[in-house]
């Protein structure tokens, strides 16, 4: 039984945007809805309604409003929003103009940094208007090789005013990771900082962006922005120029691009670690539309908050913490390492800004609890109201840590999407308690099961991720796959017209989700299906191990589970923890988990947004090869899955 570990007061629910729109559909429609199921089960019943509202809640710019909401046929993929629309995505998010804070900068080297609304909208017009001068028009790719600082932002907000797709990366990416994500898509014009900084040292950019510029023929222009130096040296890059003597020196009114509903917006990338990245394009209005859904009512988001969110531009984490412009909220911006100086590094931030909606991953989280951290003591964090986590399932132990040594009434938001949808399947519900181990609900107007092997919904079943109607930050397309047979295996190939994301949940009688991993990378012993992510939980619990992956190992006509794990300081692996290891997972998951083989290894292996990379190393284990290592943040970890004597017996 899980338990509850936070309720929000009646006055608190009331006070939320979620309420308030629970209320517009009442008085609208003339329901009589009283709580989240309830609205819910409304919005995925009702779509046309549903977006429709939050449009006007949202109080969407827009000069020319829609003839109807969704087109007839709804199907997916395919399915039409809000045509006859026309509007700018950079225009909703600069919709202040005021003298509120909108960016913080806080970097390792300590130097704080602030925008006003006012000169957030100024900068994003001096930058416009030298894009517009170097002739990048509609449609055109403007890219970011960038940390994210507040010149990030404003190179994403001055190219989508004129209707350019952007796309960005982060500057821990290698020169091949970095080609294989942009020399697709053939941009114009790319931003990019002289370094960032990492541990307390400055990292160089200039060389990878010299190295990137040969591969990268359609890239007309080379925009430095000054960070680890205050005047770099960029003769050797060809067509670079200082941020700026790029801009002009003069701001004016933004000329927003009117555009359809449907204009491409970004383009993000798939992981990439088993081939060429898949290069995803959404639309202006399908993720400004999903995303302030997420944050006005998932997040509870306000004028009056301040929300941070652990990200680099390589993750869509980033693009959903931008939009928070829209609401008018002020945003953190942190470029470096969380643990440096030391492990409490954000929560000494947090404090300082008075951060009310905090975000960060499973991860940061596992390794906060590991180093001692205990932010309650140390730190007044009265303003917090919010605690978002993501990138990987968060374990019962940690759900209680953070209520425990961070702050008892809190909402905590463990949420569950992807980049392919540029936000959220499942996640917060501000005005519903919190339990141990599962996401508070299924997002709203998402409608999401849990699918058996016969393809219907079950209930508290591990079973597959779905959603079976469509929603509008879906991928209007992918880049170069002109038939679309591309996003369709990604997606619709085993249930057509049902989205199967490739995440193994299941869904709880009271409507809480359990992440359990992906899919793809589930183990099947025995030929049942069991998630990897219950194994994880057990070893996060012990003292001795410091990380682990798992994998099936195919094995006489069956699957087996392997176990790799790293040692924590002063440990060695010997057959006492090994015992001890199977013993807890057989107690706590179930038999079927107890691996097979637990083996030590110095390193695991993650992608640049700190996921775990199960299917490299089971191609690893198994003699395949695995082609894009850069899409890796520590390839050369995996050389020692290559042929390991022990898989052999």
């Amino acid at each position: 039984m899980a338990k509850c570990l936070w309720k929000p007061s009646e006055e608190r629910i009331r006070q939320t945007n979620m309420y308030r729109f629970m209320q517009t559909v009442n008085e609208k429609y003339g329901k009589t809805l009283s709580d989240y199921d309830g609205l819910y089960q409304w919005s995925i019943e009702n779509l046309e309604q549903f977006w429709a509202l939050m449009w006007d809640f949202a109080k969407i710019r827009a000069s020319r409003s829609f003839d109807r909401v969704i087109d007839d046929s709804q199907k997916m993929p395919g399915a039409k929003w809000f045509e006859g629309s026309m509007l700018n995505f950079a225009e909703n998010l600069l919709k202040f103009r005021n003298d509120n804070i909108a960016l913080v900068f806080r970097g390792e080297d300590q130097i704080r940094r602030t925008l006003t609304y006012k000169q957030l909208y100024d900068e994003t017009s001096r930058v416009a208007q030298a894009l517009r001068n170097a002739g990048i028009k509609p449609g055109d790719r403007v890219v970011g090789f960038v940390p994210n600082m507040p010149e990030s932002i404003i190179a994403m907000l001055a190219a989508t005013s004129i209707g350019a797709v952007w796309s960005s990366c982060s500057p821990d990416f290698g020169i091949k990771g970095v080609l294989d994500r942009f020399g697709q898509t053939k941009p114009r014009v790319l931003f990019t900082a002289d370094g960032y900084f990492f541990k307390g040292k400055p990292m160089d950019s200039l060389e990878k962006i010299s190295g990137i510029i040969k591969e990268l023929p359609s890239i007309e222009k080379v925009v430095v922005i000054p960070y680890i130096k205050e005047d770099p040296y960029i003769k050797s890059i060809p067509n670079a120029v200082l941020l700026d003597r790029f801009k002009v020196s003069r701001a004016g009114e933004i000329e927003f691009e009117q555009l359809p509903f449907d204009h491409p917006l970004y383009i993000m990338y798939s992981s990439g670690t088993t081939g060429l990245p898949k290069c995803m394009v959404q639309s202006a209005g399908g993720v400004l539309m999903h995303q302030i859904k997420e944050l006005m009512l998932h997040t509870d988001l306000k004028e009056e908050d301040t929300i941070f969110y652990f990200t680099t531009c390589g993750w869509m984490m980033w693009n959903w913490l931008v939009t928070s412009l829209s609401v008018g909220a002020t945003l953190v911006l942190f470029d470096g390492n969380p643990f440096h100086p030391a492990p409490d590094a954000l929560w000494q931030m947090a404090q300082d800004e008075k951060i009310t909606v905090f975000g960060t991953s499973a991860g940061y989280i596992a390794a906060l609890k590991n180093a001692g951290v205990k932010p309650c003591e140390q730190f007044n964090l009265a303003s917090m109201k919010a605690l978002l986590s993501t990138g990987s399932p968060l374990s019962k132990e940690d759900f209680e840590f953070i209520y425990d040594k961070i702050k008892s009434d809190i909402q905590l938001a463990s949420i569950s999407g992807g980049s392919d949808l540029n936000g959220c399947f499942a996640l917060g519900n501000p005005m519903g308690p919190v339990y141990s181990g599962e996401l508070q609900c299924r997002g709203l107007a998402m409608k999401v099961f849990a699918y058996g092997e016969d393809g219907k919904p079950v209930v508290g079943q591990q079973a597959e991720l779905v959603c079976t109607a469509p929603f509008p930050s879906m991928p209007i397309y992918f880049w170069n796959d002109e038939d679309g047979s591309r996003y369709h295996a990604a997606y619709f190939d085993r249930y057509p017209g049902v989205w199967t994301h490739g995440d193994f949940i299941e869904v709880t009688e009271r409507g809480g989700v359990i992440m359990y991993g992906r899919s793809d990378a589930t183990l099947n012993p025995g030929g049942v299906r069991i998630g990897t992510a219950e194994i994880y939980r057990r070893m996060e619990q012990m003292q001795e191990i410091s990380d682990s992956v798992v994998v099936g190992q195919n094995w006489n006509n069956d699957v087996r589970v392997i176990l790799f794990v790293t040692m924590a300081s002063g440990f060695e692996l010997n057959d006492e923890i090994r015992n001890k290891i199977r013993k807890d997972i057989r107690t706590h998951a179930s038999p079927r988990h107890v691996p097979a083989k637990i083996i030590q290894v110095p390193d695991i292996p993650y992608t640049l947004n700190m996921k775990k990379v199960e299917l490299a190393v089971k191609n690893m284990i198994h003699g395949k090869e695995v082609k894009n290592r850069d899409a890796l943040k520590n390839p050369q970890a995996l050389d020692f899955f290559g042929n390991i004597e022990e898989l052999d017996s």
